[in-house]
């Protein structure tokens, strides 16, 4: 009996650290979605490095818009473009827009040295697109350096994220956005936007299979309004 008793009382004392556990890691989720939402709307200048290997793309400049809850577009100039769809986007808003999740905390690590908290994000809702997403959260200045996404039809995509003049409101200077292509095809979640005579062979397309996006920003025009018509 006193062996059972002592069982018992461990598994009472583990379940109730994994409920402070997760607790906490809902309200730093929670602060950190809350620095976001002080953003309403952005226009963004920058460049995009699209390496992918069956695919020769030159840096080109790009505008980047952004507007509340989820209007979000890439322009470039000329040539390639890859616009995330789906439930995967560069957008960090996106990323932690799940209403109904479980938050689990996953351990620390540095990244650039700086500590971060690895937080993993479970949704509840079993028709979701996304299944798993894990953030690499710097606490004390509540930002995602790192996040891994692993969708039900998409692939797993990954994002690195840099910060520097915009940091109080959550926007990176760069991101590097990677994922592995689909049966030598881009995943459903990417499209590829070419120019007519920059089409790729079928046997370029079959030279890789994997993928990085890198984009720096330049500079951010925030919270001054956007017109939903530049996302058509």
């Amino acid at each position: 009996m006193m062996k059972a008793g002592k069982i018992f009382l461990f598994l009472f004392v583990f379940s109730c650290a994994m409920n402070v556990q997760a607790q906490d890691m809902s309200i730093l989720v929670q602060k950190v979605k809350a620095k976001l939402d002080l953003v309403n709307d952005y226009v963004a200048d920058g460049k995009m490095k699209t390496d992918v290997a069956f695919i020769k793309a030159p840096v080109g400049k790009i505008k980047i818009f952004f507007k509340k809850p989820n209007l979000f577009k890439i322009k470039r100039e000329h040539g390639i473009s890859v616009l995330p769809k789906g439930g995967v986007s560069i957008n960090l808003s996106s990323i932690i827009a799940l209403k109904d999740y479980v938050a689990l905390a996953a351990g620390d690590v540095i990244i650039d040295g700086i500590k971060t908290k690895i937080v993993k994000l479970l949704p509840m809702n079993e028709s979701s697109e996304i299944i798993l997403t894990t953030l690499y959260i710097d606490e004390a200045n509540l930002l995602i350096k790192k996040a891994i996404t692993t969708t039900k039809e998409n692939g797993t995509y990954e994002m690195q994220l840099y910060y520097g003049t915009y940091a109080a409101y959550g926007l990176p200077d760069k991101v590097i956005f990677a994922f592995n292509t689909k049966d030598y095809k881009m995943p459903k979640g990417i499209t590829l936007e070419f120019e007519d005579n920059d089409k790729p062979t079928e046997a370029e397309k079959i030279k890789g299979r994997k993928g990085k996006v890198e984009i720096t920003y330049s500079s951010y025009i925030i919270n001054k309004g956007v017109d939903n018509s530049m996302f058509k």
